[in-house]
């Protein structure tokens, strides 16, 4: 890359977003994200870590076959059978990647049983093999942050010896500073040999509330590669949210003279569906894509943006593909109207889902005087956690509840044969679950439920969140109903669909148990 104002985009929610517990994406979905990514621009998709698993593997793959515009990327471990593998699935794509990595700091060198010149060897025969496979090598230092600053120089300068074209610097556990995160990458360009001929990527977790800081603070100092997510999607605290580093280089080019190439009237939707899909509510505060993030409550405010909508909001609402009106529909309306509202909001649909959608539509416009935006993205919600696709899906539900007890009658389809159950429990949705356990038992533990009212009313509709674990395994559902209960089901049901796909998802060999694989 010649342009030194272009700042690319290497989108990994596919890779390290989907490592958040509980945030696994069945295959179909994986390959919608990707899909969507690339054609918002994302210049760098991480589309899995092929290894990993066979379901792996095989997205890597179909995502790299049906891949337009973005470089396709996987990840591997510096061993050449983690590359061989890596490269079978990215060779298929017009652009591909190979990205390997292996832990530099002290303690990671404990873990891998590598000193320093063990480790250099490692790193030059790895990156070599990985190069003489495909032109595009992207190589990480796990924990750069925590690795000694000369011995980082080091390992940086084997790397790009050997023929890596970018060079990453991962802040794996959100440790650094912005002044740091900025030190270093000056540090690298000033001492390392070649390091003006590839591009200087960087890597922030959120640990500490400061990866998007982070990463635009080594911009400012040189590099030209930012590893995001959508919705800082990722493990423990997340990573540098993609939204927040494009908008932030949107909004602020007056001190930081860069572009991308994001469509950004795309975000809300990918938004929208990377929370759908993972079961991952974004919160309403959040930066750019939240609920709040566009609402104004104090008189004051109010009075500013009324005036001069600049007072109080630097980006408009159309920036990122919020629809400038929230007009409500209705039982009147028609397909056509649906189509077009959908349409606004970010949805696609063919013929046959637009079918499906509008039987959905009229039967909550049945029971809710006015459907807004918010309605129609939570039935969209609902309308992919409760398919016939699903191994496991609600069918029927009847709830009794009052001083006197509690009671739950379901009728539940598994694997396409119906069952019944009616069950007790300590209140309705208690008595709901036991319905579930009692036609599917299973060891799995609630270890979350959450419930949302999506608009004002007492005639809105609920978004239910369901977390489950077992055995380590954590799973999401999510699902929306004006029932709360009914809600509350599919939610627990769509999770438990969710810890099926988990459990295939299994490591290839003991050695993935003994060396970590995240960034």
């Amino acid at each position: 890359m010649t342009d030194k104002s272009r700042v690319l985009i290497f989108d990994t929610t596919l890779r390290d977003g989907e490592q958040s517990p509980g945030a696994t994406m069945t295959h179909a979905e994986k390959l919608e994200i990707a899909m969507l990514l690339d054609d918002m621009g994302v210049d760098i998709i991480e589309a899995g870590f092929p290894i990993a698993s066979e379901g792996d593997f095989e997205a890597v793959s179909e995502i790299a076959k049906r891949s337009k515009n973005s470089i396709i990327c996987g990840l591997s471990r510096a061993n050449f059978k983690d590359i061989d593998r890596c490269w079978e699935a990215v060779k298929h794509a017009p652009k591909p990647r190979i990205h390997t990595f292996i832990g530099t700091s002290p303690s990671h060198r404990d873990i891998t049983k590598l000193n320093q010149e063990d480790m250099l060897v490692r790193i030059h025969e790895t990156v070599t093999h990985a190069r003489n496979l495909c032109e595009d090598v992207q190589w990480s230092a796990m924990d750069a942050i925590r690795t000694e600053r000369d011995y980082l120089c080091r390992v940086v300068e084997a790397a790009i010896k050997a023929g890596a074209t970018t060079i990453n610097i991962p802040d794996t556990v959100g440790y650094t500073l912005p002044d740091e995160s900025a030190d270093i990458i000056r540090m690298l360009f000033e001492k390392v040999p070649g390091a003006d001929d590839v591009i200087f990527a960087t890597h922030c977790h959120n640990d500490l509330g400061m990866a998007t800081a982070n990463s635009l603070a080594a911009v400012s100092a040189g590099a030209r590669q930012i590893e995001c997510t959508i919705n800082g999607l990722g493990e423990r605290a997340g990573n540098t949210a993609l939204e927040e580093v494009v908008m932030a280089l949107k909004v602020r080019r007056d001190l930081m003279p860069y572009s991308t190439k994001i469509d950004t009237t795309k975000i809300m939707n990918l938004s929208r569906r990377v929370s759908q899909v993972s079961g991952f509510p974004v919160q309403f505060n959040k930066a750019i894509v939240g609920k709040n993030a566009f609402l104004h409550e104090s008189g004051i405010h109010q009075d500013g943006v009324l005036k001069n909508v600049e007072t109080f909001e630097i980006m408009r609402p159309a920036d990122i593909g919020i629809t400038e009106t929230n007009i409500a529909m209705g039982k009147h309306s028609g397909r056509a109207a649906l189509r077009s509202k959908l349409a606004d909001l970010g949805y696609d649909l063919a013929d046959n889902q637009l079918n499906d959608v509008f039987v959905r539509f009229k039967a909550l416009a049945d029971r809710k005087k006015e459907i807004y935006d918010e309605d129609l993205v939570a039935l969209m919600t609902d309308s992919a956690a409760n398919t016939d696709a699903d191994f496991m899906r609600v069918k029927w539900l009847q709830v009794i509840c009052g001083s006197d007890g509690q009671s739950a009658e379901l009728k539940l389809m598994v694997d396409g044969v119906e069952h019944h159950a009616k069950t007790e429990g300590d209140g309705p949705v208690d008595a709901a679950f036991n319905a579930v356990k009692a036609i599917y038992p299973h060891n799995a533990r609630l270890k979350l439920y959450q419930v949302h009212a999506v608009t004002d009313g007492t005639d809105a509709q609920a978004t239910v969140s369901v977390r489950l674990e077992e055995d380590g395994r954590i799973v999401t559902g999510s699902a929306a109903d004006t029932d709360t209960i009914l809600a509350s089901v599919k939610a627990y049901v769509g999770a438990l669909n969710r810890l099926l796909v988990r459990r295939t998802k299994t490591a290839p060999d003991a050695d993935m148990k003994s060396v970590s694989f995240k960034e």
